[in-house]
C-alpha cells in the first residue's frame, strides 16, 4: 500500500484529519516515568495507545529523540505502531535538504531503518536534493512549502521574477512537476490560513500536512475551511503538545485522549 492509500484509509476509518506529533521533552514527563532509561519509549508508547482512535497518524520529530541518544527508543516505538496500529501512517518529521549521496543515505534512514511512511523535506536545494526521496515511489515526500513560523516570511514571501512568492512557486513545482508518482505532500501551517487557501487552490488534492493549531495558536475552522479538499478531507492537522501535555500528573494518559478527543470533534464540527 501507498503512503496515499494508506493516508486515504486512515482519514476514512477514524473519520479523522489530527495528526499526533510526537516531540518527546523529558523534563515535562510524568514523575511516575521520570529517570528511567526508557522514558521517552514508554511516554510516546502511552501517548499512541490513549490518541490512536483519534488521529489519521503519527508524525515524530526526529530531533527530540536524537537530541536525547534515543534512536534506538524511535526504532522500537515505530516497530510498536507498526504492529498495534498498522493503520496509522508514520511521518517522520526530518525536514532533511541536502543533495547526491548524502540525500540517498536520508532517504535511507528514513524509509529502512525507520521504516517511515513518510518523511519531511526542505526543497531549498531544488529538484536534486528531493530526487533521492521521490525513488521510493510507495512512500510519501512531504515538502516545506508555507511553514507556521514566523520568520518563514524571511524566505517564502520573497518573489519570483513573475512576482509569484516562493512559496506559491514551491507549490507550483511539487503540484506540476515533482509528483509524477502521486506520492508528495506539502507542510502547509494553520497560523496562515489565507496561505494555506492560495496553496489549496494552486495543488488540488494533494494531501497537506498542516502544524500550527493548539499551542501555536492556529484557528481550526479557520484551518478546515481553507484547507479541506474536495471530498473534505486531504489534511494531516498537527498537535503535539497540547496533547502531550495536557496534564503532567497521574491521569495524563487519560488527558491526552480527552485533548485528542476534544481536537478530533473540533476539526470533524468545522466540515
Amino acid at each position: 500500500m501507498t503512503f496515499t492509500e494508506k493516508l486515504d484509509q486512515a482519514w476514512a476509518h477514524s473519520n479523522s484529519m489530527l495528526m499526533i506529533g510526537l516531540d518527546p521533552d523529558p523534563q515535562r514527563f510524568p514523575a511516575e516515568i521520570q529517570g528511567r532509561p526508557d522514558a521517552i519509549y514508554e511516554f510516546c508508547r502511552a501517548i499512541v495507545d490513549a490518541t490512536a482512535p483519534y488521529v489519521c497518524g503519527i508524525k515524530p520529530q526526529i530531533a527530540y529523540f536524537a537530541s536525547q541518544g534515543a534512536e534506538a527508543q524511535l526504532e522500537a516505538l515505530l516497530r510498536y505502531v507498526r504492529e498495534q496500529y498498522p493503520q496509522l501512517p508514520i511521518v517522520l518529521d526530518a525536514k532533511r535538504g541536502d543533495i547526491g549521496s548524502t540525500a540517498e543515505q536520508y532517504a535511507q534512514e528514513a524509509f529502512e531503518r525507520y521504516q517511515a511512511d513518510a518523511v519531511t523535506v526542505n526543497p531549498y536545494m531544488g529538484y536534486d536534493s528531493v530526487q533521492p526521496y521521490l525513488s521510493w515511489q510507495e512512500k510519501g515526500v512531504i515538502v516545506l512549502c508555507r511553514t507556521s513560523n514566523k520568520g518563514g516570511s524571511d524566505l517564502q514571501f520573497v518573489e519570483t521574477i513573475d512576482g509569484v512568492p516562493l512559496y506559491l512557486h514551491v507549490a507550483g513545482l511539487v503540484a506540476d512537476r515533482w509528483n509524477t508518482n502521486g506520492q508528495c505532500a506539502l507542510v502547509v501551517g494553520a497560523t496562515f490560513p489565507e496561505e494555506l487557501a492560495k496553496v489549496r487552490e494552486r495543488v488540488g488534492d494533494m494531501p497537506l500536512l498542516v502544524p500550527g493549531i493548539g499551542a501555536q495558536g492556529g484557528d481550526i475552522p479557520a484551518t478546515v475551511k481553507a484547507g479541506s479538499n474536495q471530498r473534505g478531507t486531504g489534511m494531516m492537522i498537527n498537535s503535539s503538545r497540547a496533547i502531550l501535555y495536557a496534564s503532567g500528573g497521574d491521569d495524563w494518559r487519560e488527558a491526552a485522549a480527552r485533548a485528542a478527543l476534544a481536537t478530533r470533534d473540533a476539526i470533524n464540527a468545522a466540515r
